[in-house]
């Protein structure tokens, strides 16, 4: 049985913007979905960690989805983060986000009770049971705690709806394990910006990435590049970007991108508590490495949040939302 591939490229674990109040930013929302479509992003991904689904409502999470479905009107897949520690929430999630039109699901391991690799298999198995849209697993052991072993993800394989991971413990020889075992059962994804290429090396299908909120063309040509045979270029460009990728982490994601897209013009707002912005030290780390890309708007300082129109690398980038 081969599966079918959800997307090629990049997959951008979109912000959600929020407005001086905390609410949800939904114009604000709308231009970004947009640039990324105009931009060559192959799929969007709402409400994952990026999004701060951990701190949005399940009506806000929900309506999220429903808005970017609207939104992308079929261009390219809409993928939700429908993940909980709770099982019974993500189920719950995983019914509603198919009913709000989601093309996929994003199903992060459960955090904080460190499952078993079988609690594991039984709490992703349930989840895909409830629905029939595809499911990709998050692996992602700095955050949650836990890590789903090459060995269960062959028997997390074998249930017709998982059909992709997105693979970011950073372990290239577990990375290489996972696709030798499932094969073309599952598409890897990378969930690491800093490792795209050598993930590619080993059969990743591209990358679910928290850069391409501010460079979505350049980090679909990274992907690009290696499936049309250069890779060479494809190398090049992962290593051109490694310095902002490695500002874009260097606090708690989605602090920093963020923060890097307010400074940019874009008026994403802050991040919900428990999350806060960056120090000064580190954010003027941030800007410096922004101005070195030629991203970073005129007259921008830490603690500085004006207003003006930039462009970035073609994007018009709008301020007046």
């Amino acid at each position: 049985m081969n599966k079918k591939v959800i997307f090629r490229g990049v997959g951008t674990a979109m912000v959600t913007p929020m407005k001086e109040d905390g609410a949800v930013n939904y114009p604000v929302f709308r231009e970004l979905l947009e640039m990324q479509v105009e931009n060559k992003a192959d799929a969007v991904v709402i409400a994952g960690t990026t999004g701060e689904g951990s701190t949005l409502s399940d009506q806000e999470h929900i309506e999220l989805v429903k808005f970017a479905v609207h939104e992308i009107r079929g261009r390219i897949p809409v993928i939700a983060g429908a993940g909980s520690n709770n099982t019974a929430h993500a189920v719950y999630l995983s019914r509603e986000c198919e009913r709000a039109g989601a093309d996929a699901l994003l199903h992060v391991t459960p955090y904080y009770n460190k499952a078993s690799q079988q609690g594991l298999y039984l709490h992703f198995k349930a989840c895909a049971e409830v629905t029939s849209l595809p499911v990709i697993l998050y692996n992602v052991p700095s955050r949650t705690g836990v890590n789903i072993y090459p060995a269960t993800y062959k028997r997390l394989s074998e249930i017709d709806n998982i059909t992709a991971c997105k693979e970011a413990s950073g372990n290239f020889s577990q990375l290489a394990k996972i696709a030798s075992l499932c094969k073309d059962e599952l598409t890897i994804y990378s969930g690491n910006d800093d490792q795209v290429t050598s993930a590619l090396a080993l059969g990743a299908q591209g990358v679910i990435s928290v850069m391409s909120n501010i460079l979505p063309a350049e980090t679909h040509e990274i992907c690009e590049a290696y499936f049309r045979g250069d890779s060479e270029r494809s190398d090049s460009l992962q290593m051109k970007y490694l310095e902002l990728i490695e500002a874009l982490f260097m606090d708690v994601n989605p602090i920093p991108v963020k923060q890097a897209m307010r400074a940019m013009g874009y008026q994403v707002g802050g991040c919900r508590l428990p999350l806060c912005d960056m120090d000064p030290t580190n954010a003027e780390r941030l800007y410096q490495v922004l101005k070195q890309y030629g991203l970073l708007r005129d007259g921008v300082r830490a603690g500085s949040v004006t207003v003006q129109r930039a462009k970035n690398a073609g994007h018009v980038i709008r301020s007046n939302v």
